[in-house]
């Protein structure tokens, strides 16, 4: 049995990331409590926690849910991404410290190593720390919140991406790789104009792929039909 409420908060904003909770699915405060070794009130605090941060909607007389995604979530969602990266990535270029830039390179090397090995779930976890620390790099208080509700979405959104079905889709990860490692180059350097530059990169990559999720091509009606034998072709 898993014990502790850091537990349960890391593991809930895993299984939200990961999606292994399903949007606007249901929490059961009970079966959480008794699974972690908790008694309600601090699983409610957790709750309240992971809303404050955008994981969990908490609804007055019906529970806490993971956050929903709808339509309006995803237009607002692709309508201020691209800014909201860019301007975070100038201001990590100007505030940047170097224990910060240390930690995003050792978790590059843990994403990189995830992608060697196909291991999709570390990849979504260590892709979301990747941008996290590029945000904490920026130490602004306006943008960071953004930041993180936008990574939770785009965290699932785009979690196919990792899953790649084809050379194709192999040959994009790949890219969002080095995508990465420039991104380390260019802070380290401080270099804005190239960091805004592989935002705006980094986000076409990823827009492609979220379209792919949201919008797959459609099944073929007589896919799995076999046309039946006439009764000429029945005959020996």
């Amino acid at each position: 049995m898993k014990r502790g409420k850091n537990s349960l908060y890391d593991d809930l904003k895993r299984q939200i990331l990961t999606m292994e909770l399903d949007p606007d699915e249901d929490l059961d405060e009970v079966s959480l409590s008794e699974r972690y070794g908790l008694s309600r009130t601090p699983v409610r605090e957790i709750f309240r926690r992971l809303q404050g941060e955008g994981y969990v909607d908490i609804r007055e007389n019906r529970g806490a849910r993971v956050i929903p995604m709808n339509h309006q979530t995803l237009r607002h969602f692709f309508l201020v991404a691209p800014m909201v990266y860019a301007a975070i990535g100038r201001l990590a270029v100007q505030n940047f410290k170097p224990r910060q830039l240390s930690d995003l390179k050792d978790t590059q090397e843990r994403f990189r190593s995830a992608s060697v090995s196909g291991d999709a779930f570390a990849m979504v976890l260590e892709n979301n720390r990747f941008h996290e620390i590029i945000g904490e790099m920026s130490y602004n208080a306006y943008l960071q919140p953004s930041l993180g509700r936008l990574l939770i979405d785009h965290a699932r959104i785009g979690h196919t991406f990792f899953r790649p079905r084809n050379d194709d889709m192999r040959k994009r990860l790949q890219l969002a790789v080095e995508h990465h490692d420039g991104f380390i180059a260019a802070i380290n350097a401080h270099d804005e104009d190239t960091v805004v530059d592989l935002v705006f990169e980094h986000w076409e990559l990823s827009r492609e792929n979220m379209e792919m999720f949201i919008a797959p091509e459609g099944m073929r009606a007589d896919a799995l039909v076999e046309k039946p034998a006439t009764s000429m072709e029945k005959v020996p």
